[in-house]
């Protein structure tokens, strides 16, 4: 009886879960179908949107209602392995429902610019959240017409060109968060109209002119975001008409002027940053109107102001002061930041001779309160002569001792040399860092000023290594610093950049700026700002904003780029004693400025070979990791240099078999179709194709030097060109494809590679020169013998085994 009641009660429990299945609302066919096709064209995984389930009650980020689609969330969903890596997504079913109200694809990346349909066809849309998607070009006119649109979030693009005045139809609108792209012109005043706004965020772009003075008229307004931009002029004092005003950065501009006392008047101010600008004027005299609440941090920080401080500021939890010219006595309270400043007895001030200059110029005394300056340091000049002296004196009594223990050190160095050597054996090469090639050392203050306190909107990405952040230092210019906290992360990593700086120094190596090494457990490095960012963001963007059409990189600019980052690698491989091995080589690691000019950057896993001889295998590990570089500017195919060898092994055995060097129209399947190239161009695509297939060889002893890809990237129609256009001479590509992928062993001399002529020299008389035979004639009359060289050349790469780990710096 048990038994039966049992069966009995799961049947109930399965009849009632089907009905209620059957009772949840269906979209309408053509709704459903325009999901399906959403479906496709996004490449959704069945895991998350399966053909045969609800869509309204089983997929993930769809919600109906009374048998419509009225919200997609393509956050965090899941994609088919064969569309990870394209980015080329087409939204074109979303017009296809007319009830629509939310649309967010958050984190999804989609790499494409926002058509102009959006503002015309989603009439009823009150939620759209594009950020971090990827997207290009401009923002059309059209999305003005979203008369219902509550929450418009484009943040953390490429979207180019100038804030629409359209927007300023847009009266439902309470949310508006255009920070993080590549937005410029001046901030249009017609966005006063928008009365609802309550969050206004335009940071992190490239906007000049003035601050509107008519964003006093949203009187709603509690976040106001404007920092990291171009701008200037001074601050309005009609922004204390915002009484309801919360949060208010306007930091990092170039803001002058002085600070409008009025701001004081914000009662409900939490969170206040003026900081990195050049403000003036003896503004902590007035400081005791800031009323500020218990919990509010006021950033003034990185200024020109002067003067004496008050214990004003309200009950302020932090007044950072840092960076500014304040004089006289020093509050004693915990919560000011303090240093870099003009302040008697207080450690970590700027020299007396600047402070007694800079009161100078504004004309006042210096400690103008009453009291004396500190005067300067007594008998200075006696003092340096005495010092001479005594130096002399040291000079004579150690002179002796120092060549003693030179000696001594240079035995010890000879002897340790010869035990690393025992048996021609490869042992690790380690080296002591100096601060000699390592820049400027910084102040933990200024960095913790120039980061606005390391905020999580300065926060560029999370690296093995470190975290990144943009920062501006107190001359204005920009760095990125990398914090590496070693109680998380292996002190070695940061050894090993350190090292390497002070090992090697090229053109194509990220400039490190400067170091700050004080703290036992946080080491920060400061490294010059790419304003490009890296590869893995840049091959989407616009070559320029005048050219709003195109998606992505031109092949020009990628070949450029090929070149550049295999530069960087020949200096490493070739040009470094020992020589050293990347061993990270991605895209991510290749960055770029404003010219797309390449720095390798990326350093913490850098490891060095024995002093003796040419690069290890390590070295062709890299030479592997740049083939799957190559083929993401040539396929388009974002991704591939990131994955692991195994996961970016199935997609590679796909496409790897469309490079032939027989075959030069077989390339077009796999070439990025976004890509306008002429036959010349194409031939170098196709050239460019077959060196990334040279360079992905499983043997690591068959795979290119780099600095023989170099010279392959800088002549590509030797590659895969005939030299030689008569039709009665026999071609010599096949011997010139010899000697570049037949034997490419490392050697320490290249000489029989060498071209006669320059790459310009080759390249632009190839161009010119007409061509007096097609280039694929006879390929398909070439024997099987050679056929089978060619395989025998280009293998398709199997699974790659683990590089061996070299020798790390450390």
């Amino acid at each position: 009886m048990a038994a039966e009641l049992v069966i009995s009660l799961l049947c109930t429990a399965v009849v009632l879960l089907n009905s209620a299945a059957a009772a949840q609302p269906l979209p309408r066919p053509a709704e459903r179908r325009a999901l399906l096709d959403l479906r496709s064209s996004l490449g959704i995984s069945a895991k998350s949107w399966h053909k045969k389930a609800n869509p309204c009650f089983n997929w993930t980020g769809i919600e109906c209602r009374n048998d419509h689609v009225v919200a997609i969330k393509l956050s965090g969903l899941r994609r088919s392995n064969d569309v990870i890596v394209n980015p080329r997504f087409s939204v074109d079913s979303l017009q296809n429902f007319p009830f629509l109200s939310t649309f967010n694809s958050s984190g999804f990346v989609l790499a494409w610019p926002i058509p102009d349909w959006f503002g015309t066809n989603l009439s009823n849309l009150r939620v759209l959240d594009l950020s971090s998607s990827s997207i290009s070009g401009s923002i059309p006119l059209s999305l003005g017409s979203l008369n219902s649109l509550r929450w418009l979030n484009l943040s953390k693009n490429s979207i180019t060109g100038s804030i629409p005045i359209a927007l300023e139809k847009l009266q439902s609108l309470t949310v508006l968060d255009l920070s993080q792209n590549l937005l410029t012109g001046q901030i249009p005043k017609e966005i006063s109209s928008l009365r609802n706004l309550y969050v206004l965020d335009l940071s992190l772009n490239y906007l000049s002119g003035a601050i509107p003075l008519d964003l006093a008229l949203v009187p709603r307004l509690k976040q106001l975001n404007l920092s990291r931009n171009s701008l200037s002029s001074s601050i309005p004092s009609h922004l204390a008409n915002l009484s309801e005003m919360e949060e208010l950065d306007l930091g990092f501009n170039s803001l002058s002027g002085e600070m409008p006392q009025e701001l004081g008047e914000l009662r409900s101010l939490k969170y206040l940053d003026v900081s990195r600008n050049n403000l003036t004027g003896a503004f902590p005299n007035r400081a005791a109107s800031f009323n500020a609440s218990t919990a509010a941090v006021l950033n003034f920080s990185g200024n020109l102001f002067y003067g004496n401080v008050s214990s004003g500021f309200g009950n302020a939890l932090v007044v950072d002061l840092s960076s500014n010219y304040f004089g006289g006595e020093a509050p004693n309270e915990r919560r000011f930041r303090l240093s870099n400043n003009c302040f008697f007895s207080r450690e970590r001030q700027r020299e007396f001779e600047k402070c007694s200059k800079f009161y100078k110029d504004v004309g006042i005394p210096y400690g103008s309160n009453g009291r004396m300056p500190p005067p300067p340091p007594p008998l200075v000049e006696p003092m340096k002569r005495r010092r001479s002296k005594l130096v002399y004196v040291m000079i004579g009594v150690f002179g002796g001792i120092g060549l003693v223990f030179i000696s001594a050190t240079a035995l010890l160095l000879l002897l340790r040399s010869r035990r690393t050597r025992i048996g021609d054996v490869e042992q690790p090469h380690k080296f002591v860092a100096d601060s000699s090639g390592l820049g400027e050392a910084f102040t933990f203050e200024e960095l913790l000023v120039a980061t606005s306190s390391f905020s999580s909107e300065n926060l560029i990405k999370e690296g093995h290594s470190g975290s990144l952040f943009r920062a501006r230092l107190d001359g204005g210019e920009l760095v990125v610093v990398k914090k590496v906290d070693l109680q998380s992360i292996r002190e070695e990593l940061s050894l090993t950049e350190l090292e390497l700086f002070v090992k090697a120094a090229h053109q194509r190596l990220v400039p490190l700026v400067g170091h700050c090494l004080d703290d036992e457990n946080v080491k920060f490095l400061v490294y010059k700002y790419m304003p490009k960012g890296d590869l893995s963001n840049a091959l989407y963007r616009l070559a320029s904003s005048d050219e709003e059409g195109l998606q992505s990189l031109d092949w020009i600019t990628r070949l450029k780029i090929a070149i550049g980052a295999a530069e960087a690698l020949a200096y490493l491989h070739n040009e470094c004693n020992p020589p050293l091995a990347h061993r990270d080589v991605q895209a991510s690691s290749i960055l770029l400025d404003d010219k797309y000019e390449v720095c390798l950057g990326s350093f913490s896993e850098a490891c060095a070979s024995s002093g003796r001889g040419p690069c290890s295998t390590t070295c062709a590990y890299d030479v592997y990791c740049l083939g799957k570089v190559l083929l993401e500017l040539v396929t388009g195919k974002l991704g591939i240099s990131k994955m692991s060898d195994a996961d970016a092994q199935q997609w590679l055995d796909t496409n790897l078999p469309f490079i032939s060097i027989y075959d030069k129209e077989m390339v077009n399947k796999i070439m990025d179709q976004s890509l306008v190239v002429d036959d010349d161009l194409l031939e170098e695509v196709w050239a460019v194709a077959v060196v990334a297939k040279s360079c992905l060889n499983p043997k690591a002893s068959r795979r290119p030097s780099m600095r023989h890809v170099v010279r392959a990237l800088e002549n590509p129609f030797k590659v895969v060109r005939d030299e030689n256009f008569s039709s009665g001479r026999r071609s010599s590509r096949q011997s010139w494809t010899a000697a570049l992928f037949g034997s490419w062993h490392y050697s320490s001399s290249d000489s029989s590679i060498v071209p006669s002529q320059t790459s310009k020299e080759i390249i632009g008389g190839l161009r010119r020169a007409e061509r007096a035979v097609s280039l694929g004639s006879g390929t398909n009359e070439r024997s099987s013998s050679h056929k089978r060289s060619s395989s025998e050349v280009f293998p398709q790469p199997p699974e790659m085994e683990d590089a061996e780990s070299g020798n790390s710096f450390s």
